[in-house]
């Protein structure tokens, strides 16, 4: 007998699934009791499935909405529900999928997909042929429904499709040659259903999909002129997955293939052409595919360009002219920001690279920097997007058919099109900053002309364009180049800063935060009239331009370093900043960047901070064990609300920075405040999340340099938590990082007695972690520097095993740059090779490189190299001159000339 509800729970529900839409919170608390009463019905799972499959006098909003419970009951309680509950819920969902009502059928076609993925497809062997038959269906309604599960699990189920089941047939294997049929569908729903479906598994580069690709791409080329714009849509994205899994499918008719992605690339309809702009992006992104787009590029780029002008549907969102800066922003204004933890990392002397920063987050920071200036993806931005790429794929190979247009669209008086040129030169910039190198020095100062230009969105764009090309204003092989190029760009964007259009603040703030990054030391000159600008933009600019503030700020710290430690620049800037910090409230989300900015702060003054350190550590110590112990009372009361973490990081981190100010002076202030932030230390090493640990351990090596003394009590139990985050397999790399970092600061401050307990415990890890060739450089050098610091302090201990790890050491750190980490490393090297000379042998040409790679080694370490160089010297004997000749020429002049061996 078919299961029937109770009526009185059936009329409550109904109740309560009615009221869903309205806006009246007391309404809302007592839905919500009401569902938690219901939900404790032994059958409510069917009473939902009963609303959703049987009450179609009901609106499709309250069957919808009993679906989508429907769902999350499952998907929350999916373990404990009886199979036959389940099978039932999967029947009678399919059983209704030729609902008339488009919402109801989809919301069905999620449940069973729900149950399927959460189930493994493997253990509901009937619903895929199910599903195939009923494709077959005369009912247009039963075939769309199908179609629209098939699509939910291929998308969930994508690698478990591959699987045989247990018949041991492969389900795509039947799926497949299924779907290519439906390409020709009557209905263009079916159509774009089957294409998309099918494409899931090309950008999986399914094995099964394989041995069909070449009828995929027949059947998918039929429908190129496609009359409906989602199956237009749905064959570009194929095209671009072709691209990326199977390009050689492509390239035997590379030529229609580019044609037809121009065209479609200037369709009428901007959605169409910008999944077909899409198609240059991947594949100037696919190195050994892009010299085959050369021959195209003079219709390719011109296109590109024609694509970044606005359309209508751009300007009716962005277009605003008024003068805005008085209004507040609104919180939905605002981007989440999300803190990066500090990690400890060296410099390499032949890369630019610095402070921890990995090329995908460079490469992420680049996104943003595009992100900043164009609302969401869109065809203007995928073209600049493209035209970025090209230029660095191709270089100044383009410039031949950029310019030509580039020169009509900056002279044009439709400011629009003006707009899209100035975007296409600051596109370009980092692919062709050579060969635009003679064109600059006349197009730099327009750009700076049109930061006063009357349309908000031509000077927002030309602030960005034109700190793309600081670097050259500032480091260009012009005369006089930072008088004649650099001033007037830094005067115009710190005008542009104070503009009264939020968008040109935001702009010009972000392009001077990159100007002062590129330029550095350069800024010292114009400290004043920056800091003059970035505080009167405090009393200016509303939250959302705040947040950008922040960081101007934070970045010329950075830049200039104890240059601003200055008294008229400190009286100038800390009132202000001070003031921020007194007033915001804790979990204001401006505290994330105001902690950054008085990092930054902090290490740009060093001593100088010394009048600001107290309250501002009292209250950073407050936040962060604040929010630690509400996060503990909201794991053990689920009812609570856990504040973020990440104030617990960006705590972390202004303590570190202002133990790093102040030096061993910091000592007195931690000691004032009964050791807390030791305390907080501990805490945060043993920390769930890993950025939370990763701040613990670069704050443990700051005290460990300048407050050992406070930290020696509790050494044993400090080495106890951070052994085991030394992890071989770098599972949580950055912790592995700055806990291999802060333990050999540890091991500097505390000696060989103090330290011979934790040395082979660290060696065992350090040592596998080092030789291993899988292991991210900045990993290897933190490791490598720690075993030289170990063998410094413990030489006996470490010694012996010097050619364990020799050859990898020398390696590891013959390119970084020259530093006191490095010196104690080597001297630590040296005392080895000392107490075991032969350990060396194996790696004494890498040894040497190293030693050669020395630029300015202090006296200390000079009389070490001269003294170790000539004992090896003597140990060779006759075979000395033999065992250097194998170097290099320039190593071997260094090695005689600069260690007189």
């Amino acid at each position: 007998m078919e299961w029937q509800p109770e009526p009185e729970n059936l009329r409550q529900l109904i109740q309560m699934l009615n009221s869903t839409n309205m806006a009246d919170n007391a309404v809302q608390q007592q839905n919500n009791q009401l569902l938690e009463q219901l939900s404790q019905v032994p059958d409510f799972i069917n009473y939902l499935l009963y609303v959703l499959v049987f009450m179609k006098d009901e609106s499709s909003l309250v069957r919808t909405v009993a679906g989508l419970l429907l769902k999350n009951k499952v998907r929350q309680d999916f373990k404990r529900i009886q199979r036959d509950v389940l099978e039932y819920v999967v029947r009678k969902s399919i059983d209704g999928i030729g609902d008339p009502i488009t919402m109801v059928r989809h919301t069905l076609g999620t449940v069973v997909a729900t149950v399927v993925a959460l189930g493994k497809v493997s253990n509901w062997p009937d619903v895929l042929p199910r599903l195939l038959q009923l494709l077959d269906s005369s009912d247009y309604t039963v075939v769309e429904g199908s179609w629209d599960i098939l699509h939910k699990i291929c998308e969930e189920c994508d690698q478990e499709l591959e699987e045989p089941m247990p018949d041991g047939t492969r389900p795509l294997n039947v799926m497949i040659p299924k779907f290519l049929t439906f390409f020709s569908a009557e209905s263009p729903v079916l159509r774009e259903y089957a294409i998309s479906t099918t494409t899931l598994f090309v950008t999986q580069r399914s094995e099964c999909m394989q041995p069909m690709m070449d009828t995929f791409v027949v059947e998918l080329f039929k429908r190129a002129n496609d009359d409906n714009a989602e199956v237009l849509k749905a064959v570009c994205k194929a095209v671009v997955a072709l691209v990326e899994s199977r390009p050689d499918k492509l390239m035997p008719e590379l030529e229609n293939v580019v044609n037809y992605m121009i065209h479609t690339t200037q369709h009428s309809d901007p959605d169409i052409a910008m999944e077909a702009c899409e198609f240059w992006l991947s594949f100037c992104e696919q190195e050994e595919l892009v010299e085959s787009l050369k021959p195209f590029l003079d219709r390719v780029v011109p296109t590109l360009m024609r694509g970044m002008v606005y359309s209508e549907e751009d300007l009716l969102m962005l277009d605003n002219d008024d003068n805005d800066a008085i209004l507040p922003d609104s919180d939905q204004d605002i981007r989440p920001r999300h803190h990066r933890a500090r990690t400890h990392d060296q410099h390499q002397a032949d890369t630019q690279a610095s402070d921890g920063e990995s090329d995908e987050e460079s490469d992420d920071e680049s996104d943003d920097d595009l992100d900043d200036y164009y609302a969401e993806w869109s065809l203007r931005k995928c073209s600049a997007a493209s035209l970025d790429v090209m230029s660095t794929a191709f270089g100044d190979q383009i410039l031949e058919f950029v310019l030509p247009v580039l020169k009509e669209e900056l002279a044009s008086e439709d400011w629009r099109i003006k707009e899209a040129g100035i975007l296409a030169l600051g596109a370009i910039a980092d692919g062709c900053m050579s060969g635009m190198g003679p064109h600059l020095p006349s197009l730099l100062p327009y750009l700076v002309q049109w930061f006063k230009h009357k349309k908000a969105l031509v000077r927002s764009i030309a602030c960005w364009s034109a700190s793309r090309y600081g670097k050259w204003a500032i480091f260009g092989s012009e005369p006089n180049t930072l008088k004649v190029y650099f001033e007037p760009l830094l005067a115009g964007l710190l005008e542009a800063m104070m503009d009264n259009n939020k968008r040109v603040q935001e702009a010009a703030c972000s392009a001077f935060a990159t100007i002062e990054e590129d330029a550095g030391p350069y800024m010292v000159p114009y400290i004043q009239p920056v800091l003059e600008t970035l505080v009167r933009a405090f009393g200016l600019y509303q939250r959302k331009n705040m947040l950008i503030l922040y960081d101007a700020v934070g970045t010329l710290a950075e830049a200039v370093g104890p240059e601003l430690n200055q008294p008229q620049y400190v009286q100038r800037l800390m009132p202000t900043i001070l003031e921020r910090w007194e007033n915001l409230q804790t979990y204001d989300q401006h505290m994330f960047p105001l902690f950054e900015c008085l990092s930054a702060i902090a290490l740009g003054l060093g001593p100088g901070f010394r009048p600001y350190a107290q309250p501002i550590y009292e209250r950073s110590v407050h936040i962060a064990g604040e929010t630690l112990q509400m996060c503990q009372q909201a794991q053990q009361d689920p009812s609570l609300d856990a504040p973020n973490k990440d104030l617990v990081i960006v705590a972390l981190d202004l303590i570190s920075s202002i133990v790093q100010a102040l030096g061993e002076e910091s000592q007195q202030l931690i000691a004032q405040h009964n050791c807390v932030a030791l305390q907080l230390v501990g805490m945060c090493m043993v920390d769930a999340e890993t950025d939370v640990r990763q701040s613990a351990f670069a704050l443990l090596g700051d005290l460990a340099m300048n407050c050992f003394v406070l930290i020696q009590p509790q050494l044993e139990g400090i080495m106890q938590q951070l052994i085991p985050q030394i992890d071989s397999d770098f599972t949580h790399l950055n912790v592995c990082n700055n806990a291999a970092w802060s333990a050999g600061e540890l091991a500097l401050k505390a000696g060989d007695e103090v330290m011979q307990p934790y040395v082979s415990p660290l060696l065992e890890r350090l040592v596998p972690l080092l030789n291993n060739a899988n292991t991210p450089l900045t990993l290897a050098e933190n490791a490598a520097i720690t075993i030289g610091r170990l063998g410094l302090v413990c030489p006996s201990m470490v010694a012996p095993n010097l050619d364990a790890f020799a050859q990898r050491w020398c390696f590891v750190l013959a390119s970084v740059k020259d530093n006191e980490e490095k010196a104690s490393a080597f001297q630590g090297m040296m005392t080895m090779i000392s107490a075991n000379p032969h350990g060396i042998s194996k790696a004494f040409l890498l040894f040497c490189q190293a030693a050669a790679n020395w630029q300015t080694p202090d006296p200390r370490l000079m009389e070490m190299f001269v003294q170790t160089f000539a004992g090896l010297k003597q140990m060779a004997g006759n075979d000395w001159e033999a065992s250097i000749g194998m170097l290099d020429p320039q190593s071997r002049q260094i090695i005689r000339e600069r260690y007189n061996a």
